[in-house]
């Protein structure tokens, strides 16, 4: 309970520290008005002014009086120092106007703190909290977490499989996408013995299962090879949790920068203090010269003009259905030049489509097409249901219910009746097994059409080959063009890194213009691929879509996720999701983040520019404080103008 009132504290304090920035900035235009164009009495607008300072500088006073108590200063402080002094000075609204600007900043800065928390959340939900046990031949359900090592599991038909471990009765069609991202489900069989396992990492892939992924339609025993807190769905988590925690170098080089100019801003003002010691002039307008220099000197148009080139970069994304969360990802986003692709739902449509339907020795392809649709409409396999489904669609046909007997023979295909016969679908295993031919020619075929990254079925009636069929989990539409488009905004590698099996990826690869096919990846296996790319370009993106991409998204430079087909953990992790779904998108939003970093280091440079004009001259006396404050604020209103031109972005 303790725990849950503590991440809504978490979570709410973003909100509420943007509550606080708007009446900050309500009461300073309210007390700027009364001063202005009314006659009321001074305790108006100067009541206004003092409630504006008290939401504005809240949050920043907790963050210094932190920082204060640890031995350290930092930009917090010397906001809360020159508005204090901007007050004692009669500059009322200049204080708060400081205050404003500066807290709403603060606000954006935090407004993703509890990501990490959110990511870790969802990918604890792929993982079920009861396994159904099997001991002394009962059934007995409990928790998860009380499964032992060499536990006998039984997972029923289309529920998710609580443990790691090899299947050691009957077979199924598992759907690893959760966790391998791989497009089409994996046939697993049960392994002949247990005696003398292996490490699980070196048991044959048929043989093993994943926790959250998802059985199919046959009821399976499962030896528990791994518990819960080692399971593949558990190191996805710590690795995720791992990297979320990490500061960026941009986080820690600001971090030095008030490290060193907070206490020489504080020095130079305090000795100022005491200026009339050594010249000759009064306390006061020494006093009045120090408050000048710290006025000056307050980094506000600093504080936002990075937030306000964020805020409209952000905003113009959003217009185009893309979201972006935070600064760093904008930033890094404008440097990158090698992209990582996730395959399946992201540079592929994410569902298999029967791409080719090729009759053999002479028999008519009328005859059969409708062969296969009828003995493929009665399969359960979602193969079957794919290739059922786009020859209604393609041919406008409907099945007649001709076919009888179908018998699913796993890891091979199946076997049926049609018109009194025997029809086989599958693979070269089901056939040989059948007593049926192959010949040379149709096995050049096949070779041919999996080299390309089909997937390939034999057809056999009445003892005989009569055709192919195969499936494939198809490019984007726009994915040629997308790729085509980044390397002309300066995208040098793009490499994709899949569960598929090589030729797939190669195949890929080569349809729409990758650089590089990397296949037969687990999640491990493609975080150790980004940080061999990381190590090569020191800074890359991810592009995902799926529960096995979030560890290698999160150790990425910048992850981007496809939205609508993106899990919520993919989501939760990314820095960027493509809302609408719309690979397309991904050349803007690279192009308007580099405008974007264009523009945050034009406003680093105006606003220390201006800062650098004003510290010399406030401090040799040569302007006053109305002057130094037109300037000051000037130089924020001329970056956050200079910020807004992002809202007009547009791709050449």
């Amino acid at each position: 309970m303790k725990d849950e009132t503590h991440e809504r504290k978490y979570s709410s304090k973003p909100k509420t520290e943007l509550y606080f920035a708007s009446l900050c900035g309500l009461f300073l235009l309210l007390g700027f008005f009364i001063q202005k164009l009314t006659n009321l009495s001074n305790w108006y607008f100067l009541s206004s002014y003092i409630i504006s300072y008290f939401f504005g500088s809240y949050f920043i006073t907790i963050q210094a009086y932190k920082k204060i108590i640890k031995g350290g200063f930092d930009i917090d402080f010397l906001m809360i120092a020159a508005a204090a002094g901007a007050f004692y000075i009669d500059k009322w609204a200049e204080g708060a106007l400081l205050l404003f600007l500066f807290s709403v900043g603060h606000a954006l800065e935090h407004y993703a703190m509890n990501k990490a928390k959110k990511s870790i959340e969802a990918l604890g939900k792929l993982s079920p909290k009861t396994a159904l046990i099997k001991k002394h031949g009962k059934l007995e359900e409990i928790p998860i977490k009380s499964l032992c090592l060499n536990d006998i599991i039984v997972v029923k038909p289309n529920t998710k499989i609580a443990a790691d471990g090899v299947i050691i009765s009957g077979s199924s069609s598992i759907n690893q996408a959760p966790i391998t991202g791989e497009s089409i489900p994996v046939d697993k069989v049960s392994i002949d013995t247990i005696n003398n396992l292996p490490m699980f990492k070196d048991i044959d892939k048929k043989h093993i299962v994943f926790t959250g992924t998802i059985n199919g339609d046959n009821s399976i025993e499962v030896l528990v090879l791994k518990l819960n807190k080692d399971s593949t769905v558990s190191r996805l988590i710590k690795m995720v949790s791992e990297v979320e925690t990490q500061k960026s170098p941009t986080q820690r080089l600001t971090k030095k920068f008030e490290k060193w100019y907070v206490p020489l801003v504080i020095i130079v003002v305090l000795l100022l203090c005491f200026a009339y010691l050594v010249i000759d002039e009064s306390f006061n307008r020494s006093l009045y010269r120090a408050i000048t220099v710290l006025v000056a000197a307050s980094p506000c148009a600093l504080a936002i003009s990075t937030p306000s080139a964020v805020l409209s970069g952000i905003a113009r994304a959003a217009q185009k259905g893309v979201l972006i969360k935070g600064g760093r990802a904008l930033e890094n986003l404008g440097e990158i030049t090698t992209i990582a692709f996730d395959k399946t739902g992201t540079l592929t449509e994410g569902k298999p489509k029967l791409t080719n339907i090729i009759p053999l020795n002479n028999f008519d392809k009328n005859k059969f097409i409708e062969l296969v649709l009828e003995v493929e409409s009665l399969s359960n396999h979602p193969l079957a249901k794919a290739i059922a489904k786009d020859i209604k669609a393609h041919n406008n046909m409907e099945s007649q219910n001709k076919a009888s007997h179908v018998n699913a023979i796993q890891g091979k295909g199946i076997r049926a009746i049609y018109n009194s016969n025997t029809v086989y679908i599958g693979n070269v295993k089901l056939m040989e097994d059948s007593g049926i031919n192959i010949e040379a020619s149709i096995i050049s075929k096949m070779v041919n059409l999996l080299e390309n990254g089909h997937t390939v079925m034999l057809v056999a009636y009445k003892d005989a080959i009569i055709g192919l069929l195969s499936v494939m989990d198809l490019p984007r539409k726009t994915a040629a063009a997308t790729l085509k488009k980044l390397k002309e905004i300066g995208i040098k590698y793009m490499v994709m890194l899949t569960g598929d099996h090589q030729n797939v990826g190669d195949a890929i690869a080569k349809q729409i213009g990758l650089t590089e096919a990397k296949g037969n990846l687990l999640p491990e296996d493609k975080v150790d691929a980004i940080k061999i790319l990381i190590k090569r370009y020191k800074k890359i993106a991810m592009v995902g879509d799926g529960v096995n991409d979030a560890p290698a998204m999160a150790l990425s430079t910048v992850s981007v996720a496809m939205g609508a087909a993106g899990s919520d953990v993919a989501l939760e992790t990314a820095d960027v999701a493509l809302m609408s779904d719309k690979i397309e998108n991904l050349p803007f939003v690279i192009g308007l983040s580099r405008a974007s970093k264009h523009i945050i280091k034009q406003n680093i440079w105006i606003s220390l520019g201006v800062v650098g004009l004003l510290i010399p001259v406030t401090i040799l006396g040569l302007t006053n404080i109305g002057l130094a404050v037109a300037f000051h604020e000037g130089s924020t209103l001329v970056v956050v103008l200079n910020a807004l031109r992002l809202l007009r972005f547009k791709m050449d």
